[in-house]
């Protein structure tokens, strides 16, 4: 039962990949056909704060803390940060740049999540402990593993699909220099605003332990942040009419699998395995819409796209064994006796002792 329990969150992450994976496919189509960025994001979150509302209510109702005013402020920034502004942030990076090149800085979330946790304390490292030296060798591979995936493209694997070309990385030279620079400063922008909200969200769940009204809540606010933000920017009311039966199927979906579920179930994995934890699986989205692209869009395979993605899981698996193996040590820490504890410290791995 205990193992079970400890591969729970692993397997709530894999899943959460799977389900953007198919946000994104669903997101790349309706964008195609010309829905704006702010009235979609607006749908997604309104969907899900009203999909979410009655089952925190119920679930909760019981065990809920009071909401104070701090609370809801936090609720309020990490909307920012991780629903409304973020969202509008990416989507016109990749406008303005490349879909490519913004999943550099995606790949990136991982190990800004981890750099910004260290002065909270809400990571350590230690350079002597085995569990130490795995999670810095496991990021490291991991940002190189997110470099070739992006930037490196290598030979195609597949001759039948050679028709479809592989989109590089935008430049300057073929997108104007201003358009370009705000692209890139929204793309910064984003990726420090959602690895920003691992960091808040780890803070929350301590003060506000409840998943399902947390996220509700989150993305009521998301949603009226984002109705503003569209609003002031194109007051044309027609850009607010649905077209088509992909558009709905896309806000529903979006809304309850991408911005209520999924933000549901990484919450829950941010409180068990911390925000690194759940930022670490960032890369995996990518790697799963390209299998998905290759058999059922026709896209092409490149060396590149393979070498990275093994290179991205092999981070992976070591970043997340480091971090096993702290957990571990913290747990059989608390089983000795007091007067043991003082002794096992010391070392590393306590199992030695």
């Amino acid at each position: 039962m205990k193992t079970c329990d400890e591969w729970k969150p692993f397997l709530v992450m894999i899943a959460i990949a799977f389900a953007l994976t198919i946000v994104n496919i669903l997101l790349k189509k309706v964008l195609e056909e010309g829905m704006n960025h702010l009235v979609f994001i607006t749908y997604r979150l309104s969907i899900s704060s009203i999909f979410l509302a009655p089952m925190s209510y119920f679930w909760e109702r019981n065990g809920r803390p009071k909401l104070t005013f701090r609370i809801c402020c936090y609720l309020f920034f990490s909307a920012i940060v991780g629903a409304s502004i973020t969202q509008y942030f990416f989507l016109m990076g990749i406008q303005y740049t490349s879909a490519t090149y913004a999943c550099a800085f995606v790949n990136m979330v991982p190990v800004i999540t981890f750099i910004m946790a260290l002065p909270f304390r809400l990571e350590t490292i230690n350079i002597k402990c085995n569990s130490g030296k795995a999670k810095i060798l496991g990021t490291f591979v991991c940002i190189g593993g997110a470099l070739l995936l992006t930037f490196y493209k290598g030979k195609p694997l597949f001759n039948n699909y050679s028709h479809y070309e592989y989109e590089a990385p935008a430049s300057p030279a073929t997108k104007s220099t201003e358009k370009w620079t705000i692209g890139v400063i929204t793309l910064i922008l984003g990726t420090l605003f959602i690895s920003s909200w691992y960091i808040l969200q780890s803070n929350i769940v301590k003060r506000y332990p409840c998943q399902y009204s947390s996220t509700a809540i989150m993305n009521f606010f998301g949603a009226i942040q984002s109705a503003i933000l569209g609003f002031s920017i194109d007051k044309k009311l027609s850009m607010w009419v649905i077209k088509g039966k992909i558009q709905i199927i896309t806000i529903l979906y979006s809304g309850i699998v991408g911005s209520g579920l999924c933000f549901v179930g990484m919450s829950w994995c941010v409180k068990k395995r911390g925000p690194v934890f759940a930022a670490a699986f960032s890369p995996i989205v990518q790697i799963l819409s390209a299998m998905i692209d290759i058999p059922i869009l026709h896209e092409q395979l490149y060396l590149g796209s393979v070498i990275g993605s093994v290179l991205v899981m092999i981070g992976l698996y070591i970043l997340l064994w480091g971090k096993s193996k702290d957990m571990q040590n913290v747990e059989e820490m608390k089983e000795q006796e007091p007067h043991q504890i003082q002794h096992i410290t010391v070392s590393c791995d306590s199992r030695s002792h």
